[in-house]
């Protein structure tokens, strides 16, 4: 029996497809971006209608999308993996040859309703391709130079056109979740130590290049490494943002100051304090407890994917599902990491959390596909 005809007598069908939605990850869903508009709401003075109130209504929609994604069937989804990442190239291509510019990158595309990060969008498409390729791979070639190329490829050219924005923090995610599917698809290990030496040989030759005519990084990107390595070197300059948010960090204590109470955000010293640095707010106000209580529930969203992914017997759906964990724990650990200090800022929003449109559609549209892999998966009768 072909996987179309196993799914269709298999698996739900019509209204039915609601009582298979896992609703534990949505409330999980729901939860974390309840910590967002809390959070946004004490960033903005009390403040509702500045971030608040925006993020609510994108995350609202975010959810009506997830759900349209949801109760589509998952092979559908794999038919289409090819398109989304076609398209998602073209748009990085878009954002090279007339994207807005700001804050010194060039990353968006403004459709007027919406500015755009096709970046966001490729992070998703990646996994759906990378996903749709060992699905259609014979397990035996997985690891054959000739098949191993080939997703490399699908890799490192979304990779290098973020790169041009320059968009590191992205770049750097779309290896790393690239990286991981292709390992976990079961890309033979040697493959990645060899990618890891080059790794470290490329972090060798960047900052060789670093005042010459080759300089492979901008300025701004070295000054990151500096602080990185010794904020101390600049206080007020490069190393303000890192020095602020660990005063932040170590002043919420177990307990935290209060709700709105938290002195760096209310004053202004704290930077980016509605996006990239808002976990830092969260931890000056409600303390390592409240820290904690975010992050126990980012990993419990991460646990019930890769559950779903086990029980999952078609392998597109398990890449995919796994893929899409994948990208939603990079995301969360490279922000909290960067924000103590244990990273270089990189400019990578906290999922669900942070204030933002793009970045947040794209991941309710990636757990859209987690569940629909989890409706549609096939089940005995």
């Amino acid at each position: 029996m072909s996987y179309l005809e196993y799914t269709v007598t298999r698996v739900p069908t019509g209204p039915s497809k609601v009582l298979y939605v896992n609703w534990a990850l949505v409330l999980l869903l729901c939860a974390v971006a309840s910590v967002g508009f809390l959070m946004l709401y004490s960033v903005a003075g009390g403040n509702l209608e500045r971030w608040a109130e925006p993020q609510m209504k994108r995350f609202a929609l975010g959810l009506f999308v997830m759900f349209v994604v949801a109760f589509v069937p998952i092979w559908f989804w794999r038919n289409m993996a090819a398109l989304a990442y076609g398209l998602s190239v073209l748009l990085l291509v878009a954002v090279e040859l007339f994207g807005e510019v700001g804050m010194g990158a060039q990353r968006w595309i403004d459709l007027g309703v919406i500015r755009l990060q096709p970046s966001e969008l490729m992070k998703i498409a990646l996994v759906m391709m990378l996903a749709a390729y060992y699905d259609w791979l014979d397990i035996n070639k997985v690891s054959r130079p000739l098949y191993v190329l080939m997703p490399a490829v699908l890799i490192l050219i979304p990779t290098a056109l973020v790169l041009k924005q320059p968009d590191l923090g992205t770049a750097i995610l779309l290896l790393a979740g690239g990286g991981i599917v292709m390992f976990l698809a079961g890309v033979h290990w040697l493959y990645f130590a060899v990618i890891l030496g080059a790794g470290v040989g490329a972090v060798s030759a960047v900052l060789s290049s670093r005042g010459t005519e080759w300089q492979l990084l901008k300025d701004y990107q070295f000054r990151r490494i500096d602080t990185f390595l010794d904020p101390d070197t600049d206080p007020l300059g490069a190393g303000y943002h890192i020095t602020q948010s660990k005063i932040a960090l170590g002043s919420g204590g177990w307990s935290g100051r209060g709700f709105m109470q938290g002195t760096q955000s209310r004053l202004n010293f704290l930077p980016e304090k509605h996006t990239d640095f808002i976990f830092t707010t969260l931890a000056e106000e409600f303390g390592f407890l409240g820290a904690v209580s975010l992050l126990a529930l980012y990993v419990l969203i991460v646990v019930f994917c890769v559950s779903a992914a086990l029980k999952n017997k078609d392998r597109f759906s398990s890449l995919l599902t796994l893929g899409v964990a994948a990208t939603f724990f990079l995301y969360f650990v490279v922000n909290m990491s960067m924000v103590m200090g244990l990273m270089p800022v990189v400019g990578v929003p906290l999922p669900l959390v942070s204030y933002g449109g793009s970045a947040m559609l794209v991941l309710m549209v990636g757990f859209g596909l987690v569940q629909s892999a989890h409706i549609h998966r096939p089940r005995g009768r």
